[in-house]
């Protein structure tokens, strides 16, 4: 019986990297993956999966057009793969339960839980909700080694904690931290 997994991580946990392995051990074996991105991610071009270690793969586009359960019916692959899933709507998340629950085809979406200011992105509150199974990829905070729990957006080494919600960018743009080291800077930038 096929399922709907979210696998969420901060920055830097290695969740690009893990989302290529899984579509090259499934093509290995000679079956086949439909692997998605959304159309807001362009750090690297648009269409594409990049991993920090430099390994990239070709996307499907997610954007307002596409229609995931018409083309997964279509393609009939083993498995549905999607990259940068906080920035899914809540209507794109309904369409991958529908073809985990419709067409019985797996669903393995990883992303971000939530911003630099600790919000749910929609994707993900959706995903959330609707996942049958949830996992976590861990990596450590940046400035100690606790676990790493929070994105801390950076603007020329100074922490940031307003502004808009997206904002492409890598280690420039982010660090992953633990609670106990956000709520540290945050308080430090409040004296300021």
């Amino acid at each position: 019986m096929a399922k709907l997994y979210f696998r969420y991580g901060t920055m830097n946990s290695g969740k690009s990297i893990e989302v290529l392995r899984t579509v090259h051990n499934y093509e290995e074996q000679g079956k086949k993956v439909l692997l998605f991105t959304p159309s807001v991610d362009d750090r690297h071009g648009i269409g594409t999966v990049t991993s920090r270690i430099g390994m990239q793969k070709k996307a499907i586009i997610i954007d307002d057009r596409i229609d995931m359960v018409e083309l997964a019916s279509t393609e009939k692959p083993n498995c549905i793969l999607l990259d940068e899933a906080q920035f899914l709507t809540k209507a794109q998340v309904q369409q991958l339960a529908d073809i985990v629950d419709t067409l019985d085809i797996p669903v393995i979406a990883y992303g971000l839980r939530a911003d630099f200011m600790g919000v749910l992105f929609e994707g993900s509150y959706h995903l959330l909700a609707m996942a049958d199974k949830i996992e976590e990829i861990k990596t450590v905070c940046w400035f100690c080694d606790k676990k790493a729990i929070m994105n801390m957006r950076c603007k020329d080494g100074v922490a940031l904690f307003e502004g808009e919600q997206i904002q492409i960018g890598g280690n420039e743009s982010y660090l992953p931290v633990c609670r106990k080291c956000y709520a540290s800077k945050r308080k430090a930038a409040h004296k300021l």
